[in-house]
């Protein structure tokens, strides 16, 4: 859930500038976002992220057997994977999750994004 939340905390920022092509319509509010998802040409982007994390998940994400619950070790073969380093993983991806709520309250109660929230626009 850590590695998930950090990754929704960037991409929330990152949807201000970038848009993919056929969800440019989409505004800062849920609803219109949602219109954009669940309406062709932005419902293909849907389908095609559903695919591949399903393919991810069951292959290059699997969970190994000899390891602890969401222990997938040094994925990018760095070599700092450590207790260290672990417990910084782990502590970053609790603020994350927080993180990631506030964000999403706020936007739905002022009706602005996160870049917006945070003054970058």
């Amino acid at each position: 859930h850590g590695r998930v939340a950090m990754m929704a905390s960037i991409g929330s920022l990152v949807e201000h500038w970038v848009k993919l092509p056929g969800l440019e319509r989409a505004g800062t509010s849920f609803q219109s976002r949602a219109d954009a998802f669940f309406t062709a040409p932005g419902n293909y982007w849907l389908i095609l992220a559903i695919v591949v994390i399903f393919t991810l998940e069951l292959s290059a994400w699997a969970q190994m057997d000899d390891r602890e619950p969401g222990d997938f070790g040094d994925p990018f073969g760095v070599g700092m994977y450590d207790t260290e380093m672990r417990n910084r993983e782990l502590n970053n991806g609790r603020f994350a999750m927080f993180a990631i709520v506030g964000i999403v309250v706020a936007q739905l109660y002022t009706g602005k994004d996160a870049a917006q929230q945070l003054g970058f626009y």
